[in-house]
């Protein structure tokens, strides 16, 4: 009888691993191959365009990015967008997501409205928006914006602007990526008992008592985990910077992806890139542990 359970958990494991076996094959291939080799190019001078083969430098190319004040504003680029994109969309999602989270007629449709701009290509949403953004009076925000100053408003070319660049991107980002984390809070929403809302509603708990003492505790994992994964997303923004502004102007909207692209493609400088990705994979490797960190002191408080 043993044997026989031995043999079937046997079969099991190997059932697993053939069935794993393509997924680990594309991860090794594919993301954690080239890591490799990116982490052994960032400690070598490698262009492109030089004759000159490897020699391995050290920390030479992260001195040469540390000290580099472009990529040092692209960090603080990312972090800026960071600070304020992920409170902002992630507030937004959740008061559409407690919006849409009604037995209400139609309502399947409205989701699917506010879901709709994740599905289009970043490139589709980038130039629709660089419509809203045209300079001039006939510019459909600037004409916006006119018509509510009764004509106060002065025309501004937001993606030529230093000052309106980067909140500009920040606002077709929040629009673009909100339905995305929208779907995740409402899934969240509805794995929350009802019973919860019967029982508070019998003792006399209000819709704002019944938010803040059942609905934010049992959202909280929900939105940890929305919450960093908008951070690393952010951290990744490149689409909308490379269609809309390509870093400028006077590198107000550059950002470390950006960097990391215009070093091996325009420069040829394959190390440099290279460190710059490693520097990047650490920022994201620290926020996701963090993540785990904070997810699993809520699973098992102490």
């Amino acid at each position: 009888m043993a044997t026989g359970r031995q043999d079937l958990e046997k079969s099991d494991h190997r059932a697993a691993w053939l069935m794993a076996a393509p997924a680990l094959l594309g991860l090794l291939l594919f993301i954690a191959l080239p890591f490799m080799i990116a982490i052994f190019l960032a400690f070598t001078r490698y262009r492109l365009d030089s004759p000159l083969g490897l020699a391995f430098v050290g920390l030479e190319q992260f001195q040469r990015i540390f000290s580099d004040s472009g990529f040092i504003r692209a960090l603080c680029n990312n972090t800026l967008f960071a600070l304020i994109v992920v409170p902002l969309q992630t507030g937004a999602a959740l008061i559409l997501a407690l919006l849409l989270n009604r037995p209400l007629r139609g309502m399947t449709m409205f989701r699917t409205l506010f879901f709709l701009p994740v599905v289009f290509p970043m490139a589709l949403v980038a130039v629709v928006w660089e419509l809203v953004y045209a300079p001039g009076p006939n510019g459909l925000l600037n004409g916006f914006l006119g018509m509510l100053s009764f004509g106060a408003w002065q025309p501004v070319d937001f993606l030529h602007h230093s000052g309106f660049a980067m909140p500009a991107i920040m606002l077709l980002s929040i629009w673009q990526g909100v339905g995305f984390q929208m779907v995740i809070i409402l899934a969240g929403l509805q794995a929350i008992p009802t019973i919860l809302y019967e029982a508070a509603a019998l003792d006399g708990a209000g819709p704002w008592q019944r938010f803040f003492y059942i609905t934010l505790p049992r959202l909280k994992n929900t939105l940890i985990f929305v919450a960093l994964v908008t951070t690393i997303l952010a951290f990744r923004l490149f689409d909308q910077v490379w269609i809309l502004t390509q870093g400028g102007p006077q590198r107000a909207t550059t950002t470390v992806m950006f960097e990391m692209v215009r070093a091996v493609f325009s420069r040829q400088d394959v190390a440099r890139g290279a460190a710059m990705s490693v520097v990047f994979f650490i920022i994201v490797l620290a926020i996701t542990l963090v993540q785990r960190l904070l997810i699993r002191e809520e699973q098992d408080p102490r």
